[in-house]
């Protein structure tokens, strides 16, 4: 597999690796090939991989009542993975599927952890990765739950507004716990403003 550009800038993004450092971390990658609608880790299964977006997008969600409810949207140099089923080994509460069809770089929990066993700097890009991703995530859960749906939606299109070219509008309407039609009205709001 050739060395990815993209997760090496990923990862200076987060501390500076040598070239030979970011070789030997890249060789514990699998590089894999997502078709569209396919699913990457089902509800009850473990999750086997963390996974770096080389190109596509994919969703993470889970099933209440026969509705699929949208917990994150992941696209190029993102990471998609149900982290709790990956870190414990415990069978997963989401199911990842891809929107578009992916190229994702792959890696195990097991071949992580010989990753950060390698390197202190590693195991800091891993820390300072969790880090992110929990502030992401708690953001994303206070809007949710505090903020109304129009400003839900405003902050939505103004930081990811990219993706409403990309993504089916009832999943962003899931995602940000909007009624479709409630969705469709403050899109149809947004673009008379503009």
């Amino acid at each position: 597999m050739n060395l990815s550009e993209n997760l090496w800038k990923f990862a200076l993004s987060y501390v500076p690796l040598t070239e030979a450092e970011f070789k030997y971390v890249h060789s514990f990658f699998e590089q894999r090939t997502i078709k569209k609608k396919e699913k990457l880790t089902r509800e009850g299964e473990v999750e086997k991989y963390a996974n770096y977006i080389e190109s596509g997008l994919a969703r993470l969600y889970f099933t209440k009542e026969k509705k699929e409810v949208i917990m994150q949207f992941s696209a190029e140099n993102d990471v998609i993975c149900c982290y709790e089923s990956y870190l414990s080994g415990k069978p997963s509460k989401f199911t990842t599927q891809a929107i578009e069809p992916m190229v994702v770089l792959s890696i195990t929990h097991e071949n992580l952890e010989k990753i950060f066993e390698y390197s202190p700097k590693i195991e800091r890009l891993g820390r300072l990765f969790a880090r992110d991703e929990y502030l992401k995530n708690a953001d994303f859960d206070y809007n949710r739950l505090r903020v109304n749906s129009q400003e839900r939606f405003i902050n939505f299109m103004q930081s990811n507004g990219d993706l409403i070219q990309r993504v089916p509008q009832k999943y962003l309407a899931s995602y940000l716990n909007i009624k479709p039609e409630t969705f469709s009205r403050l899109k149809h709001l947004l673009k008379k403003r503009s």
